[in-house]
């Protein structure tokens, strides 16, 4: 894709031009702290001389660390290079970059990303935009980086950055150590290291139910910012160590259709649900639904029946998550009174990244009223963090109360 990106813009008409790069080690290498990673004796010179080069004529701008939903601090930067500086045959670019913790320089962390530039024409105009990114966390980071191409033309930087919390956020755990410089993972959907279950209460069986969709409901794609919420919600939830069970039912409202499930399992599988995913096809409409009138809510009526009603193994909590529902219909209260009252409780984490923009109450989160429930709306990761603390908190109380109700009644 950015060969074909790069062909198409290397023309004489003006252009501008994004290339993401994800960190990564140096091919053939580890990430290794301080001395033992092995650097070209000019490359190496370059990054201790903290001088800043221009050979190729570019401008750098970092970027301030952020917090992701995934937990983690998110840093990195931004270069600018003239289409013609690139111009020729081919060539190569090559970015590394070294960052230390502040407090232990010693333990230095080296990063790097190679891209091969395709042909590009002499009189190109225009700029092409590179990206890179890794992770951090919370604490001051020095940053020192160059960029050469197949010539050995540089182009050097170096900037410090600081990642830290509010004071309000101080009792949020993070997924990164402080001062931990990791590459950016670029697979939302990779397996989750197994967990090690509390065992000396009864573990917890929950199931989950996820609507993967995009914030926009006319959006044809499922956004980086959608999934990796989404994505962050389950692993919040698989990494919690009084859950032994899990139940996961994926699915798409614009698609009207189950997308993914998973019965009573101790783990979560990401990869087969990141699989499942690959079969969204939100650019194009069934034909059959555009004669469905009430299609939409009939769909999530008939879901919730089939999911929340009370059964033989019944969970000790029902989650749903996923970007708000807003239908013309909500879910008619003669089917929510089929599921009956219910013995464990129904929570609700709306991912809502802009609640201004709608913000009333959509089709799930009436449902999930009328059936005594609790909605959470995750805008930022901090809300996620707090939310899960509460919804644990809910679920604990309800499974050991009922446990001690019905002991004290024999």
């Amino acid at each position: 894709m950015i060969r074909e990106l790069l062909t198409a813009l290397a023309g004489s008409r003006p252009a501008v031009l994004w290339i993401f790069v994800v960190a990564g080690a140096l091919p053939g290498q580890t990430l290794i702290p301080g001395g033992g990673f092995r650097l070209f004796t000019s490359d190496a010179a370059i990054l201790e001389s903290q001088e800043a080069r221009k050979d190729i004529p570019c401008s750098v701008t970092p970027v301030k660390p952020a917090l992701g939903f995934d937990l983690k601090f998110h840093s990195g930067y931004e270069v600018s290079v003239p289409l013609r500086e690139l111009a020729g045959d081919g060539n190569q670019l090559t970015m590394i970059f070294r960052v230390s913790p502040v407090s232990r320089q010693d333990e230095a962390v080296f990063l790097s990303h190679r891209m091969s530039v395709p042909v590009i024409d002499e009189d190109a105009k225009g700029d092409a935009y590179l990206q890179g990114s890794f992770e951090v966390g919370e604490g001051k980071y020095h940053v020192d980086w160059l960029m050469r191409d197949r010539s050995e033309h540089v182009c050097s930087a170096n900037w410090d950055i600081e990642a830290s919390l509010p004071a309000k956020d101080r009792d949020m755990t993070l997924d990164i150590a402080s001062g931990a410089v990791q590459p950016a993972d670029n697979e939302p959907f990779k397996e989750e290291p197994p967990v090690e279950r509390i065992q000396r209460d009864a573990p917890l069986n929950v199931k989950v139910i996820v609507n993967f969709a995009p914030q926009n409901a006319l959006s044809a794609t499922l956004q980086p910012l959608d999934t990796n919420a989404l994505v962050s919600i389950l692993r919040n939830i698989a990494r919690e160590p009084r859950i032994g069970k899990f139940s996961i039912v994926a699915f798409n409202m614009q698609e009207q259709r189950v997308l993914y499930r998973q019965e009573a399992a101790t783990q979560i599988d990401f990869p087969a649900l990141g699989e499942a995913l690959h079969s969204l096809n939100l650019g194009t409409v069934d034909f059959k639904r555009l004669g469905q009138k009430h299609g939409d809510t009939e769909f999530l009526t008939s879901l919730m029946e089939q999911e929340i009603k009370e059964a033989h193994d019944q969970p000790d909590a029902v989650i749903i998550a996923g970007p708000k529902v807003m239908l013309d219909e909500t879910v008619p209260q003669d089917s929510l009174k089929q599921i009956g009252d219910l013995s464990f409780p129904v929570f609700y984490m709306n991912f809502n990244a802009n609640p201004q923009a709608v913000p009333w109450r959509d089709a799930i989160g009436a449902a999930v009223k009328y059936l005594k429930g609790a909605e959470f709306t995750i805008t930022r990761p901090r809300d996620l963090f707090f939310a899960w603390s509460e919804i644990m908190g809910r679920i604990v109380k309800s499974k050991f109360g009922r446990a001690a109700l019905n002991s004290s009644s024999r």
